[in-house]
């Protein structure tokens, strides 16, 4: 009788507690939507917050278990922080005014929210071009082109850490099957390994949404402003297909987690300037 009422004490504590982290939850949600996204520092790195390093994340942890996802405790290993501030940067766009809806993606990586759980149009990033005032429709392309290639600045170091994060799990699985650890601590390690999963896939489709944005825009662009400098842009999108290719076959570690992608260097995927074959034109 005394353990029975101590176990609905308990579930009623804990009910308690998700009401609250929800209310909480709700609470940011509305009061701090204008500046809930992660605040940027130097080099486009994320600032120090304890709003977002620590009260967010602590609500969208026990939001994240009533959805019933995988939540580890365990602390983070230096290439786990890296790989994740590595892909953070590529899930948002602060250069663009949130055409990545920034807001978004910060209440999915603090999991009050869960991760994809919003699709965004791929016309978000051409209709921010448009309507930014530039001084020239060269100048356009320019900014275009400067975007992609901080993208392809930063891809290898990033495709590395996912392949040394994945390195580090096998070892972690390794090492739950093998020494004497609890059952708690063997899935607390268990779900350390699909939260970087889902991190990682997450990633992936960031990438290949902003590839396409990018390919959405130089497309309207070429239709509204012709310019020989979007050729340049041109080239800059196949060099980015390529990392594209990779990360949708799920294949970062392929060049030993080096993180440089064989052929990256030189436009081999047909551009969208290439001449017709000749049978083309006789259909």
């Amino acid at each position: 009788m005394i353990r029975r009422e101590a176990a609905q004490h308990s579930a009623r504590t804990r009910n308690s507690i998700n009401l609250a982290a929800k209310a909480l939850a709700t609470v940011l949600c509305v009061t701090l939507a204008a500046c809930v996204a992660r605040p940027v520092g130097d080099f486009g790195r994320a600032a120090p917050s304890f709003t977002h390093d620590t009260a967010m994340p602590a609500v969208g942890q026990v939001i994240a278990r009533n959805r019933e996802e995988p939540v580890s405790t365990l602390n983070l290993t230096d290439i786990e922080q890296e790989m994740r501030d590595r892909t953070w940067r590529f899930l948002v766009a602060s250069h663009a005014e949130d055409w990545f809806q920034d807001v978004t993606v910060e209440l999915q990586r603090t999991r009050i929210t869960a991760i994809g759980s919003k699709r965004l149009g791929v016309d978000r990033y051409y209709n921010w071009l448009h309507s930014t005032r530039f001084s020239s429709s060269e100048i356009r392309y320019a900014a275009m082109k400067r975007h992609v290639l901080a993208d392809l600045d930063t891809l290898p170091a990033t495709f590395a850490a996912i392949c040394a994060v994945r390195d580090i799990d096998r070892q972690r699985a390794l090492a739950a099957s093998g020494l004497p650890v609890g059952a708690e601590h063997v899935r607390e390690a268990n779900a350390r390994i699909s939260e970087n999963e889902m991190r990682i896939a997450w990633f992936a489709n960031a990438l290949d949404y902003r590839y396409r944005s990018y390919e959405y825009a130089l497309d309207y662009l070429i239709v509204e402003t012709p310019h020989a400098a979007s050729v340049a842009v041109d080239v800059e999108l196949q060099r980015l297909e390529h990392y594209v290719v990779v990360a949708r076959s799920d294949q970062f570690c392929f060049n030993g987690g080096a993180g440089a992608v064989a052929g990256a260097g030189t436009a081999v995927i047909r551009s969208r300037y290439a001449t017709p074959p000749r049978e083309d034109f006789r259909k």
